[in-house]
């Protein structure tokens, strides 16, 4: 079964800011090998020139190498893969505070929400 994809962002760009995510968690740790683009295409479901475009975007931000012969591998470099997750979080954060704008809630009653949610929730 193929990854899900939302139709608002193109394909390469949804794997690419997936696997992001998942260096800059630590899921895939710094100087890992990244999976085939072959492998990865099967994995997702989607055709291997989607996902070459996606690596050539992560190559692009620095976040993956290249060696030759040797494949694709995750950056050792601790700043760049930090500077993403700060990119990542940004993101996520404008998106957040838009919806809830949006919604009519004030920053006050934004950040007692996130407050509780940070407190108590998962």
């Amino acid at each position: 079964m193929g990854w899900m994809f939302e139709s608002n962002l193109p394909i390469y760009l949804q794997i690419a800011k997936r696997l992001e995510r998942e260096i800059v968690s630590g899921k895939i740790e710094r100087g890992q090998p990244i999976k085939s683009v072959r492998d990865l295409a099967s994995e997702a479901a989607v055709n291997p020139n989607t996902v070459q475009r996606a690596m050539q975007e992560l190559e692009n931000r620095h976040l993956v190498t290249v060696q030759r012969g040797g494949g694709r591998f995750v950056t050792e470099d601790e700043e760049t893969i930090k500077a993403a997750g700060k990119r990542l979080a940004e993101e996520g954060i404008h998106t957040f505070a838009a919806t809830m704008k949006h919604l009519g809630f004030s920053k006050e009653e934004t950040l007692q929400l996130i407050e509780e949610e940070w407190n108590y929730g998962v």
